[in-house]
C-alpha cells in the first residue's frame, strides 16, 4: 500500500512536532519534489532544513517559497535567520528589514 502525498506530508508534521527534524526532511523532500509548488510542504521542509542545521537545504527551499509566494513574511523572516547563521549577516538584512515591512 502506497502512502499518498497527503499522508506523507502528515507524517513529516508529526515527525517534525516530535522534534525529528532529520526524519521530518527525509519524509517531505518527495512530497516537495512531488509537488514543487506546494508551499505550505516547502516552508515545512525549510524549517526541517533549518533546525537540524542544514542550512544550504533551508536556503534554497526558503529562497522556492518567496519566488513563488513574495509575501509569505515568515519565509523572509526565516531566511534571515538562516543567512545570520551562516554569517551571512548582510544578506541576512536584507530579508529580516523585508520581513519587518511586512508585520509592521
Amino acid at each position: 500500500m502506497t502512502a499518498t502525498l497527503a499522508e506523507e506530508f502528515a507524517r513529516g508534521r508529526m515527525f517534525f512536532e516530535l522534534n525529528d527534524y532529520i526524519g521530518a526532511a527525509r519524509i517531505l523532500a518527495p512530497v516537495v519534489a512531488a509537488e514543487p509548488g506546494n508551499v505550505e510542504a516547502r516552508l515545512l521542509l525549510a524549517r526541517a532544513y533549518y533546525h537540524s542545521a542544514q542550512l544550504r537545504g533551508a536556503e534554497a527551499e526558503l529562497r522556492a517559497v518567496i519566488e513563488r509566494a513574495p509575501t509569505e513574511e515568515y519565509a523572509h523572516l526565516l531566511l534571515g535567520r538562516t543567512l545570520q547563521r551562516a554569517n551571512r549577516h548582510a544578506e541576512a538584512e536584507t530579508y529580516l528589514r523585508l520581513h519587518a515591512a511586512m508585520t509592521g
